[in-house]
């Protein structure tokens, strides 16, 4: 997914407006943060929530393109929790919103729950 994302990208965006390409692959861990074991994770998500904040992010100056997959169900771990791709001019451009983006997905449009 993420190499058919980014020879996308650089296929479609402008020459002159893409310079960058961040990519977050979150996992399930083997410990919550509290460091308790982590036997599966279920995960859900509101996709309305999800489009109009990626369609929100990409309209900010510099960014040229913004992908997001979120896997949603009963995950084990190390399986993949979600995917997001930011590209855009520059770094001063592109980080601020890669760190806001994956913030507010784990915060508002992601809800999940730890299992023993």
């Amino acid at each position: 997914m993420v190499d058919e994302w980014i020879k996308e990208i650089k296929k479609q965006c402008p020459k002159d407006r893409l310079g960058m390409i961040l990519v977050h692959n979150g996992v399930v861990r083997a410990t919550s943060k509290q460091g308790a074991p982590v036997g599966s994770m279920k995960l859900s998500y509101d996709q309305a929530a999800l489009d109009r904040t990626v369609s929100r992010f990409k309209s900010m100056e510099g960014i040229v393109d913004i992908r997001a997959w979120i896997n949603e169900g009963t995950l084990n771990v190390g399986d993949d929790i979600m995917v997001v791709c930011v590209a855009g001019r520059f770094r001063k451009d592109v980080l601020p919103v890669f760190q806001e983006l994956i913030a507010l997905i784990k915060t508002e449009i992601v809800r999940e729950e730890e299992i023993e």
